[in-house]
């Protein structure tokens, strides 16, 4: 279902310096093509989200190519095409200083400190790469050498356009996705987009497609819509339903909190008076009031909703628990590490090597942490079949085996007292169960990319 489980190695890792030079290369490219120069190719590419095939196609098949270039914001009149420079010393018509003025091709000038403030208010505060000219209602777009003119002598705003523009280069591409590990700053490249695992040279794994870490089996679009209803306040709903009821009179939910079945509406403007038990008016409860009477359209739709907020919290709870052992677990690298230095230091004991067997089961545990957590998001919404026992059966295994191993790798062996036969038997227990924990999620996430699945939405 989510497609190939193994981890990709068809896919590049890129460093900033090495977009840049695909995205000169991709300039360089298009401009010998349709013989502009590199800045106008660069607004044009911008325009046409880093596509060259669908700009070339726009161009050849477009009957009067200036037109064109003038509707997406390149201003290419033979009368007003100048060098950017006025030349002559001038008031300024932003802040009335006289200076040189200076402006592009749309012959709109200002002096060098005002464009400089323009652009970097542009950069810095508005995040933006795509800058039109600062005349307002001018809608000429600034080619990047234009803007880097002005702001070649400061480093962070410089940096900062670089960035922007290679963001924009890495959004517009399906085919490369942003690290989203903290402070990495790398790019992955694949040949085609499709969920999968990718993994970065900073060591984090996500899925290619949403960016989230890896989470089969589970698809991205399953999984948005879980993590949404984990965090929506609709589950609080849920059990306000299922535990309090509306004043039939004013509509106000009222909790129960005492025994008695009459009760007195708490709104100061209403004190209606009912029953809790069939919501009628307490006034007509007399000898001929029948609550004993079974109406099942009446308590059906609290009944519903504690049966729906029960079910959720089945699957929630031990998603979250999965989760939080994950995290716990994550400490076991550094238990590991001292259990590796005990078995190495006491009498007869064993070899650097032969304790190496100790760091796989801590990852096989992590991995399978992960895969069971999302396996209960996936079975939130699997409908029930004869395939979905099957699932159920397949999730059971890994689980137990999961406890098993994890509770062999926490568990005090108390080395300095144990002997070498036990120390290898030990090994040998801890490295059959890794095998038979890596065999049950194999088996478990081959059903779930096998088989065809029909989901509750």
């Amino acid at each position: 279902m989510m497609g190939d489980r193994k981890k990709t190695t068809n896919c590049i890792v890129l460093k900033q310096d090495a977009l840049q030079k695909e995205m000169n290369d991709i300039i360089t490219e298009v401009a010998q093509m349709v013989d502009l120069s590199h800045g106008a190719v660069r607004i044009l590419l911008n325009r046409f989200k880093w596509d060259k095939e669908s700009l070339l196609e726009r161009f050849y098949e477009s009957e009067d190519v200036r037109d064109l270039q003038r509707k997406l914001g390149l201003e290419l009149e033979p009368t007003i095409i100048g060098d950017g420079v006025d030349g002559a010393v001038r008031e300024c018509g932003i802040c009335c200083s006289v200076d040189v003025l200076t402006g592009p091709k749309c012959r709109h000038y200002a002096c060098r400190n005002c464009w400089e403030q323009y652009l970097t208010t542009r950069i810095l505060v508005q995040s933006s790469s795509k800058i039109e000219c600062l005349f307002p209602g001018c809608k000429l777009l600034l080619t990047y050498e234009f803007v880097t003119f002005f702001i070649s002598h400061n480093s962070p705003t410089l940096a900062a356009l670089s960035r922007l523009s290679i963001n924009g280069f890495v959004q517009s591409n399906r085919n490369l996705r942003w690290c989203p590990a903290i402070n990495c700053g790398r790019v992955i490249k694949v040949r085609d987009c499709a969920a999968r695992a990718v993994e970065c040279a900073c060591g984090c794994r996500f899925c290619f497609v949403c960016a989230s870490e890896w989470h089969e089996p589970i698809d991205c679009m399953l999984l948005k819509a879980w993590l949404k209803k984990c965090e929506d306040d609709s589950e609080t709903c849920n059990w306000i339903n299922s535990n309090t009821k509306d004043c039939p009179k004013c509509k106000v939910a009222i909790e129960k909190n005492g025994g008695c079945n009459h009760m007195t509406c708490s709104q100061a403007s209403c004190k209606y008076e009912f029953c809790w038990i069939c919501m009628g008016d307490w006034k007509k409860h007399n000898n001929n009031y029948s609550c004993n009477v079974f109406d099942p359209s009446i308590d059906e739709q609290a009944s519903a909703s504690r049966a729906s907020l029960e079910r959720y919290l089945h699957y929630y709870t031990r998603f979250v628990t999965h989760h939080q052992s994950r995290k716990l677990e994550a400490k076991l690298q550094d238990s590991v590490e001292k259990q590796m230095e005990e078995m190495q230091n006491r009498p007869g004991g064993m070899t650097w090597v032969e304790v190496q067997f100790l760091k796989k089961p801590v990852e096989v545990l992590a991995e399978c942490r992960q895969t069971l957590m999302y396996t209960y998001a996936f079975a939130f919404y699997l409908k029930k079949t004869n395939v979905s026992e099957i699932f159920e059966s397949n999730q059971r295994d890994l689980e137990q085996a999961t406890e098993q191993l994890s509770h062999s790798l926490e568990r005090d062996f108390g080395f300095e007292e144990t002997t070498r036969a036990e120390l290898q038997k030990h090994k040998q227990e801890v490295q059959d169960q890794t095998k038979y924990v890596e065999l049950r999620r194999s088996i478990l996430l081959q059903q779930c990319e096998e088989e065809s699945w029909t989901f509750n939405q």
